[in-house]
């Protein structure tokens, strides 16, 4: 931390040489609070190579938060004639005593807004930047700074993804970025210059979230219809063995008056005037560091670069909703939560795109007696304590109807038997099937007629005269 600042006398061709050293001293400090002052002169102009008397110029740089960078090769960018990224200068005239100076205020590092090490890779850096970018999409995330940050991302995947910007970056910094030509009185970008941040998202993720000048682009090019949903209920039988469904579904569908243009029949679109076709409008800012561009969507045409007459039957949409009814095959195996999805039956696509997909969504109604787990069915059946003590068969109900169940005697209450391929076919592979496991219950009564008592004890009395008393507590 520098209290004073340092006066500084070099030549401008040392000046140019240290600029970079500094920016790269300043880059990887770590101090949550920075500020430093070199006041240096030269004897050629900051803007030109026209001798002039000593200019006195002043750069104040402030780190406001650990880990941000600041790169002095704004500095050296400002003494070739080049702007750094943002800032605020006062010139001084031979004649004037007034301080000339330059503030640049510094950025946050790519690779902190990434959340990656400086040695992340190729693939590092496209799972961070797919993973921030779907979290801060203006159209998923409303938070009031979501769009500043998701253009941050942007920014940053665009720049460290670059073969040839990220060694600069490494280097010099963010300023280091803007010194390779920035802005130029031209107009013309630069390879230092940030693409549309919403175009780089499209090209991850196909532009299925509008938003910005990229989603307003994208209204030009033919688009792919949404998914629609439906939800279907099917009874136990029906999940387990498959079945025939007639669905009624609503989705759009192709006008049939402009056969999908939007254009009013009997007339052509035009190109837009306002934009000339490109679906945008790009203004020009002079400022005394350059020529800066601000890139935004053509009011005139909504940034589809053409000017028509709206179809009365869809109102220029292309589309109109109508009812179809289709035939769906449910696989046997489905259970509640399944998605089945019939390609093409979305909604249709604007400007010629193809058509969505519909995605029926099943859930299964509930049997009073069988009960499914996994491709497993699970019932109880009840017999009297005779027949657990004789043993017996019993008819138990499995999803193929009636079926003979033989009951072991001695059969102990609560204890399961296994019904071999009775269960559920496997989804996908439906030769194979689960089992169905029935779990006996041992009825015992709460009163007893006379005899039915003396018959008991006399069964008790025997079982303890039984060797080693086995038979206490038969049952």
């Amino acid at each position: 931390k520098v209290d004073k600042p340092l006066l500084w006398r070099p030549s401008s061709v040392e000046a140019r040489e240290l600029c970079p050293l500094i920016a790269s001293f300043l880059n990887r400090s770590n101090r949550s609070e920075m500020a430093s002052s070199i006041v240096f002169s030269v004897p050629k102009c900051a803007h030109g190579n026209q001798p002039q008397r000593k200019t006195c110029v002043g750069v104040a740089a402030a780190v406001q938060a650990p880990r941000q960078k600041f790169g002095l090769g704004a500095s050296k960018a400002f003494l070739s004639g080049s702007t750094p990224l943002a800032a605020a200068v006062t010139r001084k005239s031979p004649s004037s005593k007034r301080a000339q100076s330059l503030i640049v205020r510094a950025a946050g590092d790519y690779y902190n807004i990434l959340g990656v090490q400086r040695s992340a890779d190729t693939k590092e850096l496209k799972r961070a930047y797919r993973s921030l970018a779907r979290k801060y999409h203006p159209d998923v995330n409303k938070e009031a700074n979501a769009e500043e940050k998701f253009k941050e991302i942007s920014n940053a995947y665009e720049v460290l993804s670059d073969e040839q910007k990220r060694p600069i970056y490494d280097k010099y910094g963010e300023a280091g970025l803007k010194g390779m030509g920035g802005m130029g009185g031209g107009g013309q970008p630069s390879p230092g210059d940030f693409s549309n941040p919403f175009d780089l998202f499209e090209t991850f993720f196909g532009g299925g979230m509008g938003g910005g000048g990229g989603g307003a682009r994208s209204r030009s090019r033919p688009q792919q219809g949404e998914d629609e949903r439906y939800d279907l209920s099917l009874s136990f039988q029906e999940a387990v063995f498959g079945c025939e469904k007639e669905l009624e579904t609503v989705r759009l569908e192709a006008c049939s008056t402009c056969t999908g243009s939007g254009v009013k029949a009997g007339t052509r679109p035009e190109t837009c005037s306002s934009c000339g076709g490109a679906g945008q409008v790009i203004t020009m800012a002079r400022t005394p560091l350059g020529n800066f561009q601000q890139v935004a969507t053509c009011q005139t045409c909504g940034g589809s670069g053409q000017k028509f007459q709206p179809c009365s039957t869809c109102g220029g949409d292309g589309r109109v909703r109508r009812t179809k009814r289709i035939s769906l095959r449910v696989p046997p195996g489905v259970d509640s939560g399944s998605r089945l999805r019939v390609r093409g039956e979305g909604n249709a696509g604007r400007r010629g795109g193809p058509e969505g997909d519909l995605y029926v969504f099943i859930s299964v109604r509930a049997d009073p007696e069988l009960v499914r787990d996994g491709v497993n069915i699970n019932t109880k059946v009840s017999i009297p304590y005779t027949d657990a003590i004789l043993g017996t068969t019993v008819k138990v109900n499995t999803v193929d109807g009636p079926v003979d169940l033989k009951v072991p005697a001695g059969v102990q209450p609560n204890t399961t038997l296994l019904m071999s391929k009775r269960g559920v076919p496997r989804l996908g592979n439906p030769s194979i099937r689960g089992d169905q496991l029935v779990t006996v219950q041992v009825a015992i009564p709460t009163r007893l007629s006379k005899e039915e008592k003396k018959l008991i004890e006399e069964l008790a009395a025997i079982s303890e005269k039984a060797p080693g008393g086995q038979g206490k507590g038969w049952l």
